[in-house]
This record gives structure tokens, sequence and C-alpha cells, in this order.
């Protein structure tokens, strides 16, 4: 029997075993094109499909007869269909976690402090690093003034160095960013 005959028939479905819903999934990873937010939200459906097989498997094991015994096996069948096919799925998406994330969660914080504590700590490597450029440049300033002082042909002729090193600079950065038409390259956002 085909998949057309199987939903004719009533088999399969929501009220049976789950294989029919566990191969039309399959067919649907198969042809999945390779969009990031696409996968994860299959893998996210496949998640909440498995949450709703091990709860029906949960409602059949705990009223469980010898009548029953059919259909706890039908849906672990599905459930380990699903299972599988959750990690076909997962293969594709590309999603790190951090270990301390996951150390938080098993402590019973809330993974939110790791992204406060990782954006405070980049607020103060900031800052360092801030003060740093702005002491070279004062150091620069400085350094030129005194400089300025002592040979003032040579700085003269350093500034003029720099200007024209600077306005080429600028001159390749615009033409690498324009368009035969004009336009200026836009950058795609990830």
């Amino acid at each position: 029997m085909d998949l057309s005959q199987n939903t004719a028939l009533g088999t399969g479905g929501s009220g049976g075993n789950g294989m029919l819903a566990a191969a039309v999934n399959d067919t649907a990873a198969a042809t999945a094109v390779d969009d990031p937010k696409q996968n994860l939200n299959q893998v996210i459906n496949s998640i909440q499909k498995t949450l709703g097989l091990l709860h029906q498997l949960y409602l059949t094991a705990s009223s469980f007869n010898t009548a029953s015994q059919l259909p706890l096996l039908q849906r672990l069948n599905g459930l380990v269909t699903e299972l599988d096919n959750m990690v076909k799925l997962s293969e594709k998406c590309n999603i790190q976690v951090p270990m301390e994330v996951l150390n938080l969660i098993d402590d019973g914080k809330n993974p939110d402090e790791f992204t406060r504590d990782v954006i405070n700590s980049c607020i103060v490597k900031n800052q360092v690093t801030k003060g740093k450029t702005d002491a070279f440049k004062s150091l620069r300033k400085h350094l030129l003034e005194e400089l300025e002082q002592t040979f003032p042909d040579e700085v003269e002729s350093y500034r003029e160095i720099r200007a024209m090193s600077a306005a080429e600079a600028k001159r390749l950065a615009q033409a690498q960013s324009s368009l035969p038409n004009g336009d200026v390259k836009v950058k795609a956002e990830l």
C-alpha cells in the first residue's frame, strides 16, 4: 500500500502508531533547504512532536494492560523513529552552546546571567582598549609637538606624506566598494 491508501483507510495519523507522520517528516527533511532558520524550526518542531509522543507513551504506559500492548509498541516505534528524525535534522544545524551556559542550566540558574557577564566583560575590555588607544594618541601628539620644535622641516614632510597616504587609502577604499554604475556595495547581514 502506498501513502495515499494508508491515509484513505485511516491507518496511521494521530490516532495510530505515528509511522505516517514520520514518513512525511523524512520526506520534508530530505527536501529541506540549507536555510539555518528553517533547519532550526524543523528541529524545534521535531522536539515538540517528540514531547507529544512521550506524553502519549506515558498515558499508554500508565494505564497498561495486555490489550494495550500493541499501541504501546507502536508508540515506542513512533518515538524511536521521531528521535532518529530529530538526529538527522539536528545534523543540519550548527549551534554551539558554551559549556558555561549548560553548567548554569544544570545548576538551576538563568542562562541570561552568562550573557550579562559576557557583555559586562566586553564593556570592561572595551574601556581598557579605549584607554590604551587614547594614551597612544596622546603620546603621538606629544612626540609630534616635540619633534616639530626640534626638526620642523622633517615633521612638515612627514605630515605631507601622511596626508597623501591617507588620501590614497581613502581612494582605494571607495574604489573597492563602488560598482561600475556608481552605486556602493552593501554587505549583506547574516
